[in-house]
């Protein structure tokens, strides 16, 4: 059988608002604040081939769209279907769903478990109270911020999420896709991902 290797792409959440996101998570016991910093996920982990290059895909992808705003307020629960606490989007959750549907495509199309909906996960398969405590402590969390790239992460078998490569969101505002030409030279230019994130994101939780 070849070589596997995970992967998952999300669009981050930038600090302080990521930095803040994770400590809380922390705070609740979840043992994955360590490793997976707060992201809205486009792709959830997912087995490639380790020779598969997926960069002129998501080149492309990220060339699709440009630059949008995210606004997230409060909380929400996906229980008694999940056991997940998250920070819902309040504005930007119709680009993030045009988006998800350009990275979840060609190389990378893959079935999800459950209809894609944007979000922050804050808390993930924690007793009841915990879960309980995340929900009312973050219920005025509220930020604003723009998103302008997608991350490609790998999972490791660590269970750490290292970030490998950003693509910069580049379609002018008067028309998505208007630069997918230059999709090769956009992945191209796509800068390697800074070690000083070594704790990864996951694209999942």
């Amino acid at each position: 059988m070849a070589a596997q290797r995970t992967f998952g792409v999300a669009i981050p959440v930038p600090d302080p608002f990521g930095a803040q996101l994770q400590s809380h998570r922390a705070s609740f016991g979840d043992p994955l604040a360590g490793a997976i910093p707060a992201h809205i996920t486009l792709l959830p982990p997912t087995q490639l081939p380790a020779t598969q290059d997926v960069g002129a895909h998501l080149a492309a992808a990220a060339a699709s769209a440009g630059p949008f705003t995210i606004h997230l307020r409060g909380t929400d629960t996906f229980r008694p279907v999940s056991p997940v606490v998250f920070v819902p989007l309040v504005e930007g959750a119709g680009d993030c769903e045009r988006l998800e549907r350009q990275v979840r495509r060609g190389p990378l199309h893959r079935e999800l478990e459950f209809p894609y909906h944007p979000h922050v996960t804050v808390a993930h398969h924690l007793p009841d109270e915990r879960l309980d405590e995340a929900f009312g402590s973050l219920a005025n969390f509220e930020c604003t911020f723009q998103a302008d790239e997608i991350l490609l992460y790998e999972h490791g078998a660590d269970g750490v999420w290292r970030p490998q490569r950003r693509y910069p969101l580049t379609a002018s505002a008067s028309g998505a896709g208007a630069n997918s030409a230059g999709a090769n030279s956009a992945g191209a230019n796509s800068a390697d991902a800074n070690s000083a994130g070594a704790n990864g994101a996951g694209a999942s939780s």
